[in-house]
C-alpha cells in the first residue's frame, strides 16, 4: 500500500464512537453550519418510514444536528411517497426539480437534483432501503465535517453480511470497485466502502463536482473530488453494520458496467466505447439475449445551472 494511503488511514479513518454527540452538536453551534439529509428513495415504502422516523427522532427532536429531512422520490410505484411524508419527511418528486431538464432514471440524477431543493450547508446522503437503521450512519459522517473544517467529504464504512455471512456483501466493490480504485486510482485504495450511499459532503464540493446519472455516482464523485480537493480532503468513518436489500445477479452485473463507464471515462475522456451490456437469460428454446443500455449520461456542476446561481444569489 502506498506510504500516503497508509498515512491517510491513521489520519482520516475514525469510529462514530470517537465524536460523541454532544461535542458534534458543540462544533455545530459554533460555526453555524446547517445539515441537510437526503434519502433518493424508488419503491421503498418497507424501510423508509422507519429511517425517516429515527432521523426525526434521534437527530431533530432529542437533538437540534439536522436542519433538514428531505425524501427525494424517482418515481415510485409503490407508496414510498406516502410512508415518507407520513414519518414526517418533506417529500419531493424528482420530476418536479427543474422540470426544464427531462430527468433520466438513475440515482446520481436523483442526488444531483437534491441540491437545488435542499439548504444546507452540509448535505448528508443516507439510501432508503437500509433496516435496523441507525441514526449513527447520519451523525457518524456529519460529525468530522463539523469539527474539521479541511475535510471536505465523508464516507460511512460498515461490514456488509449477506446472507448471514460477515464481510459477503458488496460484490460489485470487491469485483469492480476496488480493483479499478487500486490500479488507476491507488491514492483512494483506503476507502473500505468506496461504493456505499451513506456520505456527507460539503455544498461547496457538491455544487463543483459532475454527477454521473446512474449507479456509477459514488465513484464518480470518489475520483473527482480527489482530483479537485486532494486526499486530505477525504475521511471515512465506521458506523458498524449495514443492513439492506441485495440485489441479484443480473442487476450487479448492470452495476459494475455502469461503474466501469464511469471508470474509462475519466481514465480518457472522450474515447468512446460501447455503452451497452449484453447478457443471456435461458428461455424456452435456450439461452436468449437480453442488451441493457450502460448508464453514459452525466450531468454538470450544479454551480453551473442558472437556477442554482439564481438561488444562491437570492
Amino acid at each position: 500500500m502506498l506510504e500516503e494511503v497508509e498515512r491517510w488511514l491513521s489520519t482520516r479513518s475514525w469510529s462514530a464512537t470517537e465524536r460523541p454527540l454532544h461535542r458534534i452538536l458543540a462544533a455545530k453551534q459554533r460555526t453555524g453550519q446547517t445539515v441537510s439529509v437526503v434519502l433518493p428513495a424508488l419503491n421503498e415504502e418497507a424501510t423508509v418510514g422507519d429511517i425517516v422516523s429515527v432521523i426525526r427522532h434521534d437527530l431533530m427532536r432529542q437533538v437540534p444536528l439536522v436542519d433538514e429531512l428531505v425524501v427525494v422520490d424517482s418515481g415510485s410505484t409503490d407508496r414510498t411517497s406516502e410512508v415518507a411524508a407520513a414519518a414526517g419527511a418533506r417529500v419531493v418528486h424528482r420530476d418536479g426539480i427543474l422540470p426544464r431538464l427531462p430527468a433520466v432514471p438513475g440515482k446520481g440524477e436523483v442526488l444531483w437534483r437534491s441540491l437545488l431543493v435542499t439548504r444546507g450547508d452540509i448535505v448528508c446522503f443516507v439510501d432508503a432501503d437500509l433496516r435496523d437503521f441507525s441514526s449513527d450512519f447520519v451523525s457518524g459522517i456529519v460529525g468530522p465535517l463539523l469539527t474539521e473544517p479541511d475535510v471536505d467529504l465523508v464516507k460511512a464504512m460498515y461490514d456488509r453480511p449477506l446472507a448471514g455471512a460477515t464481510g459477503q456483501g458488496g460484490r460489485v466493490t470487491e469485483l469492480m470497485a476496488r480493483p479499478l480504485l487500486n490500479m488507476h486510482w491507488p491514492q483512494l485504495a483506503g476507502f473500505v466502502q468506496p461504493l456505499g450511499g451513506e456520505y456527507a459532503a460539503r455544498r461547496s464540493l457538491l455544487e463543483q463536482l459532475p454527477f454521473p446519472v446512474g449507479y456509477g455516482v459514488e465513484l464518480g464523485m470518489l475520483v473527482d473530488a480527489l482530483h479537485l480537493a486532494g486526499l486530505d480532503a477525504l475521511a471515512q468513518v465506521d458506523v458498524g453494520v449495514r443492513k439492506h436489500r441485495h440485489q441479484d445477479g443480473q442487476a450487479l452485473g448492470r452495476m459494475a458496467a455502469a461503474i466501469y463507464r464511469t471508470a474509462q471515462l475519466r481514465l480518457a475522456r472522450g474515447h468512446l466505447i460501447r455503452p451497452s451490456l449484453t447478457q443471456f437469460e435461458r428461455g424456452e428454446d435456450g439461452f436468449e439475449p437480453r442488451t441493457y443500455s450502460v448508464d453514459t449520461e452525466e450531468r454538470p456542476p450544479m454551480v453551473d445551472i442558472a437556477e442554482y446561481q439564481a438561488r444562491k444569489a437570492a
